[in-house]
């Protein structure tokens, strides 16, 4: 198989080639080429994630949004689906979802190991079309990361943001602490 240059160094940042970093890896191609934008230096570009599989480490080394910056943005739905904004083209977003018979269901007796590289395969040489439906949408882009100190929990003394501190019975508590968490002794 054939594998272009920056797979190759997804791949080597994920660990492996698997279906999931192939879903990635044709949703990010799929967003950047369709809106004309390359790998963002800094938080120009803005990726909402639906999930929290393989795929999302391709949408990281490809797309440049991650974490660490607040450009990537995590929703708890369970879906290959991914979100992207340029912060310098505001109001133009691209939703690229995989489609439900992008990969169709193993047949009975199905060799494991032939089922994902047939899957693989599929991912990778398919007409984008087949795999993922890409539609414009309207995103509110999140406010640009911010910087901010942080202060001691005042039970388990570690430093937390002071904006994801929780105020109760007149202390200022870390979210694990506010909920009962008795942190190791120090």
């Amino acid at each position: 198989m054939d594998i272009p240059e920056d797979l190759r160094k997804a791949v080597e940042f994920h660990g492996h080639l698997c279906p999931g970093l192939a879903i990635g890896y044709r949703a990010s191609r799929a967003a950047m080429d369709g809106m004309g934008i390359s790998r963002a230096y800094d938080e120009e570009l803005v990726c909402v994630v639906e999930n929290d599989s393989c795929s999302v480490d391709a949408v990281q080394y490809l797309t440049g949004c991650t974490f660490g910056k607040g450009n990537l943005v995590f929703r708890d739905y369970g879906k290959q689906v991914f979100t992207f904004a340029s912060r310098r083209r505001p109001g133009r977003a691209v939703r690229v979802s995989l489609r439900a018979d992008a990969i169709p269901p193993p047949g009975e007796d199905v060799d494991p190991i032939k089922r994902r590289e047939e899957a693989l395969d599929r991912l990778l040489s398919a007409p984008l079309g087949e795999l993922y439906y890409v539609d414009e949408v309207e995103l509110e882009i999140p406010e640009e990361a911010s910087v901010l100190p942080s202060i001691p929990c005042e039970n388990c003394g570690e430093p937390t943001m002071q904006t994801r501190l929780v105020k109760k019975e007149g202390r200022l508590l870390c979210r694990p602490c506010s909920g009962g968490w008795n942190p190791p002794p120090r």
